[in-house]
């Protein structure tokens, strides 16, 4: 196989499908092919990239109908027949070619309570700064979620989100059980609050669709169902 033929979505919400023909190469990644597509034929191709080593996340698109972060995705594995068929990620408006707005997904991570709060006063900051011994269970529970970095592709994957715009989503919610896991933080019962309302942890049909596709192997099915745990201990402990 000498070529490949890249179908890659060009626009923005109304837009179409362009092909090209990209050399095939040893250990190419996808995104090395759309970087070719950029430099040699669509210099004004739009497309997110940073580290190029999967940390940062930001390279994720919709391959072959799966969401992936493109530097860690060989052709050879993902596109065996020499065809790839490449988009923006899923459930988030389209700007421009292959990038996806992310405010939404954002904008429900700090719905959910995602920002970590000291509590206020000398002993809240204390607290604050208090270790946590790893072998704590909740730290082990919150540890089991704490990597991720927000790519959205379990956002882009979830099946609840596609029809329920106000789902908050995977990451959002995998981020609040982190932090009702952590004894530091001093609004664990307000993020409880935050996340068993509408197009909450209750949502969430538990199809694994994240777990499925998470670059880093978090499992936020398991965190979602931690969240709903405690949310009708809490409803349970109010009557």
């Amino acid at each position: 196989m000498n070529t490949l033929y890249v179908r890659i979505w060009r626009g923005g919400e109304r837009g179409d499908f362009e092909t090209f023909a990209v050399p095939a190469r040893e250990n190419q990644t996808v995104l090395d092919v759309v970087t070719w597509v950029q430099r040699h034929a669509a210099p004004a191709l739009a497309y997110r990239f940073a580290c190029r080593v999967g940390v940062c996340g930001s390279c994720a698109m919709t391959v072959n109908g799966r969401p992936r972060w493109t530097c860690r995705s060989h052709v050879r594995a993902v596109a065996p027949k020499g065809r790839l068929t490449l988009e923006p990620l899923r459930n988030l408006p389209r700007i421009k070619d292959l990038v996806a707005d992310l405010t939404p997904f954002f904008d429900k991570w700090q719905a959910a309570g995602g920002r970590f709060r000291g509590a206020d006063g000398e002993k809240g900051r204390e607290r604050s700064l208090a270790s946590i011994a790893p072998t704590d269970e909740e730290r082990r529970a919150a540890d089991a979620g704490i990597e991720c970095i927000n790519c959205a592709v379990c956002y882009a994957a979830c099946d609840v989100v596609s029809w329920k715009p106000d789902y908050l989503g995977p990451a959002a919610l995998n981020r609040a059980w982190t932090l009702v896991n952590d004894t530091r933080h001093a609004e664990r019962d307000g993020t409880i609050a935050r996340v068993t309302g509408a197009g909450g942890c209750h949502s969430c049909h538990t199809h694994g669709s994240c777990v499925a596709h998470c670059p880093v192997g978090i499992n936020p099915t398991a965190s979602i169902a931690g969240l709903k745990r405690r949310s009708l201990a809490a409803l349970t402990k109010r009557r």
